[in-house]
């Protein structure tokens, strides 16, 4: 038991450590790319602006801190959907499947539906008629596992893929993430989010004719293949914490907060807050702050505030649940998001 207490406390200190390296740098914002593994999944999280990260079991965990994924001790299925901005689209379904002792795995696929785009090109600026659709996918596995009755630990592996027309981008990533409870009512939880590749688009739209330089006259030309820039992803480290005040047998009120440093953006702050009573019935809100910015327009995120709810039916070994929540998000429209869980097994 010392070397295990060992063992996590040297855990901790390596993902405190970790964070130095992707300090808050708003001089990077746009200069990464793989964007897609930061629009969030799960309507219970979202309606607490992610801030239950140290609390969160089950299916939804796979996004947030998969250490949680094995401590609901079920088999669950979850699907997700979200009108996110600008007439996109975001789809999510997860399957988990928890095998005794040795823990839970996880198969995870989002996908992004941005509609068709006319194609338009330097002779023809007003569009060919022409149309197409770019696609964004994150395909995950995920290994969750308890360590002890308080520690879980959890892994998930990404492969991400974009593609626009001929054009496409390859790269993966992992989290890590780990979870430890004082109590049944205090917890916290750290993660270390899209640790992983450069990705570079490469494809047929990136190749060109053109004339050789000093060829013999009406040789036939060359095809030359433009050189994209690599460009990085999203890296996070995230703290979290949460308490749970017990109201009587049936209620109880979860609040939480998460620190989250970022290797392209402001840090932020996000709190939330989950009512719940008789496990049937949840209502919960969030809010989500930056913590620093040289600009004064951008001191608050342009995901503001979020509120939401949540019904939950069981029966004998079979859970359903069904959440919705609510993003308020400046400039664009605001976010639906809605969710629904099956679980099956009697859980720890």
């Amino acid at each position: 038991m010392k070397i295990l207490k060992m063992l996590v406390l040297v855990f901790f200190t390596m993902l405190f450590t970790a964070s130095l390296l992707f300090a808050g740098n708003e001089s990077r914002i746009g200069t990464t790319g793989g964007e897609q593994l930061n629009i969030p999944v799960g309507a219970r999280s979202i309606a607490t602006s992610g801030a239950l990260i140290s609390d969160l079991t089950g299916v939804e965990s796979i996004y947030w801190n998969p250490a949680g994924l094995d401590r609901s001790g079920k088999t669950e299925a979850m699907f997700n959907y979200m009108n996110y901005i600008a007439d996109i689209n975001l789809t999510y379904l997860a399957l988990a499947g928890h095998i005794g002792d040795l823990g839970t795995v996880a198969f995870s696929v989002k996908t992004l539906d941005i509609g068709e785009i006319l194609e338009t090109t330097i002779e023809n600026p007003n569009g060919t008629g022409a149309t197409f659709s770019p696609s964004f996918v994150v395909v995950g596995l995920t290994y969750s596992k308890m360590l002890t009755d308080r520690i879980s630990g959890g892994a998930t592996i990404k492969v991400i893929n974009e593609s626009i027309m001929d054009q496409n981008a390859f790269g993966m990533a992992i989290d890590f993430g780990t979870q430890y409870h004082f109590s049944n009512n205090l917890t916290i939880g750290v993660i270390l989010k899209n640790i992983g590749t450069n990705m570079r688009f490469t494809g047929g739209d990136l190749e060109q004719r053109s004339p050789v330089d000093e060829s013999a006259p009406n040789s036939d030309e060359g095809f030359f293949e433009a050189v994209t820039e690599k460009f990085g992803i999203p890296s996070q480290f995230q703290l979290g914490i949460s308490y749970t005040y017990d109201m009587g047998a049936n209620n109880a009120i979860k609040f939480g907060g998460a620190f989250v440093n970022q290797n392209e953006a402001e840090n932020n702050i996000r709190l939330g807050a989950e009512y719940n009573i008789a496990n049937i019935l949840f209502i919960r809100g969030g809010y989500d702050m930056v913590t620093e910015s040289s600009d004064v327009r951008s001191k608050e995120s342009i995901f503001g505030f979020t509120v939401g709810g949540g019904l939950n039916y069981s029966l004998s070994n079979f859970d359903l649940q069904f959440d919705y929540a609510f993003r308020h998000v400046d400039v664009f429209e605001s976010n639906h998001v809605f969710t629904v869980k099956l679980g099956f097994g009697s859980g720890r």
